[in-house]
């Protein structure tokens, strides 16, 4: 049996970056896999997931992306971070929107 697994231009750029980045081509695709599950987890409702900082300490974070829950924080004057290789995320016990770098990615619950 073949399976084909069907990834978006977003997540191939992100494999490129990460690879880029850790050297690791592996590393790259399953960090990717990973972005993409957490941003649906967190357009459906509040995600739980984990992040190692600029600073190299680890974050356990909560975010979301759902409309319904961030659209009063939504200004629309901003670029999405994408470009610069990060996902934003509404963090909800800060009550702020944040960022992580691609690469930093190790856990979704």
């Amino acid at each position: 049996m073949i399976q084909i697994l069907a990834v978006s231009n977003i997540t191939v750029t992100r494999v490129r970056v990460i690879e880029r980045r850790t050297g690791s081509e592996l590393f790259a695709g399953l960090k990717a896999m990973m972005i993409e599950s957490l941003k649906e987890k967190m357009s459906a409702g509040v995600a739980h997931f984990v992040f190692k900082k600029k600073d190299g300490t680890i974050r356990e974070a909560w975010g979301t992306l759902n409309r319904s829950l961030v659209v009063k924080y939504i200004n629309g004057r901003g670029e999405s971070r994408e470009i610069y290789a990060t996902s934003a995320y509404y963090d909800i016990e800060k009550a702020e929107w944040r960022s992580f770098r691609w690469e930093s990615i190790i856990q979704v619950f």
